[in-house]
């Protein structure tokens, strides 16, 4: 065998091993310059996996750990923020104050707080650790925040967030009484998978949802991947929101290099994230549901016959949201479609009478882009490091741009 060529996964206990073997052998004995890039990319932190699974103390040592903490420590501007509007826009909606607004205007009101709480749960992952490791702390910092949000809003290249809102307004008013779940599969944690948490919140507090599922991964992956345990990790941050910030690193100190505590108030809407969230969680309202299909070595295409079980469970759910640019590349089957495909086609088995509705909130990291207007690919390839007359889509590596897009599987 090559030295560099793929080798077999060793056995470690778990049932996706046989499926990344079966693919490599399906692959013939490939070597890294001549192997689909998604399986590569799958493989190589498979493997990593393995190594610790096979280990006598380490089998659920997360690696990466560490840094997803750092990256939202380093959030501070961001999650104080919105930590004070989460709090205002819960109390409101929890509140049985009568609005001076009419009907008309109160409609107006929800349809655009949707969409800002789904665009700041988009940009969400501008704390990606693997793509913005050579960024400053001020440089997370400008990512983040209400002025960045307004900046970006013009960066979304395709908005379908008025037929997800549509389609949850619909099954608010035809069962008002009933379950309505959501799901979200998600992304990054740290900063991210706090905003994930806000959007959950507010959906739930606004009625749009009665049950909100969380799919993380089961193993560390792609640097950042959320796993069950930084869900704890998180609420536990909040829980003493004064020691995480007191004990960290430069980036919390001031100029006499002393660390900055928190205001009460900080204190106090931090504390009320870490209540507010544990409370939905100890209800049933907020669950967290990993499966080993999401760390699987193809794409989602497989979804309905390699994991069936999965599928007819998003199928009782009105809306799965999926977040970040792999879970987009993974939906599209990771192919070089023309760009103008539409996103409903490029979904395949995923897509129009599945039985599941997908929401995808990405902004684009990788080449695979669909849905978008015919020109519209030219004309940001034609714009300054786009990749002109090189014929590469350098526009969609940055996460500079993104796309909303919605397929009723359902209909």
């Amino acid at each position: 065998m090559k030295a560099d060529s793929f080798s077999p996964l060793t056995d470690d206990g778990r049932q996706d091993v046989a499926d990344y073997n079966r693919d490599l052998n399906a692959l013939g004995s490939p070597i890294w310059f001549n192997v689909p890039w998604l399986y590569a990319e799958c493989y190589l932190y498979r493997r990593m996996s393995t190594f610790f699974a096979l280990s006598a103390h380490w089998k659920s040592y997360d690696v990466f750990a560490r840094q997803k903490l750092s990256t939202f420590i380093s959030s501070r501007p961001a999650v104080l923020e919105l930590a004070a509007k989460y709090k205002q826009l819960i109390d409101q909606l929890q509140s049985n104050v009568p609005s001076s607004k009419s009907p008309e205007e109160i409609g107006d009101a929800e349809k655009l707080l949707f969409s800002e709480m789904c665009e700041i749960c988009l940009w969400g992952n501008a704390t990606d650790l693997s793509l913005l490791t050579a960024l400053t702390y001020d440089d997370i910092q400008k990512l983040q925040g209400a002025e960045a949000r307004k900046v970006q809003e013009k960066n979304i290249l395709v908005n379908d967030l008025p037929a997800a809102y549509r389609t949850l307004k619909a099954t608010q008013s035809t069962q008002p009484k009933g379950e309505r779940r959501v799901d979200i599969v998600l992304d990054n944690a740290g900063f991210e998978l706090f905003v994930d948490l806000i959007l959950a919140g507010y959906l739930l507090a606004a009625g749009l949802a009665t049950q909100i599922v969380l799919h993380p991964k089961s193993i560390p992956w792609f640097v950042s991947d959320v796993l069950p345990a930084d869900f704890a990790s998180l609420l536990n941050a909040l829980a003493d929101p004064q020691a995480l910030y007191a004990a960290s690193s430069d980036k919390n100190k001031d100029h006499d290099g002393e660390p900055t505590p928190l205001s009460d108030r900080e204190v106090s809407e931090l504390s009320f994230l870490f209540e507010h969230w544990s409370r939905l969680h100890q209800e049933g309202q907020l669950t967290i549901r990993p499966n080993l299909f999401w760390t699987g070595p193809g794409s989602y295409w497989r979804l309905p016959s390699s994991a069936p079980d999965l599928a007819q469970d998003l199928r009782e759910s009105e809306l799965v949201i999926f977040k970040g640019d792999l879970n987009y590349r993974k939906l599209a089957g990771d192919a070089m479609w023309s760009t103008t495909v539409p996103f409903t086609h490029a979904l395949g088995p995923m897509g129009p009478g599945s039985g599941i509705r997908t929401l995808a909130l990405r902004t684009c990291k990788a080449d695979t882009v669909v849905g978008l207007p015919a020109g519209q690919d030219e004309r940001l390839k034609s714009m300054e490091g786009g990749g002109g007359d090189t014929g590469a889509r350098k526009w969609a590596w940055s996460g500079k741009w993104a796309v909303v897009q919605f397929c009723d599987g359902k209909a």
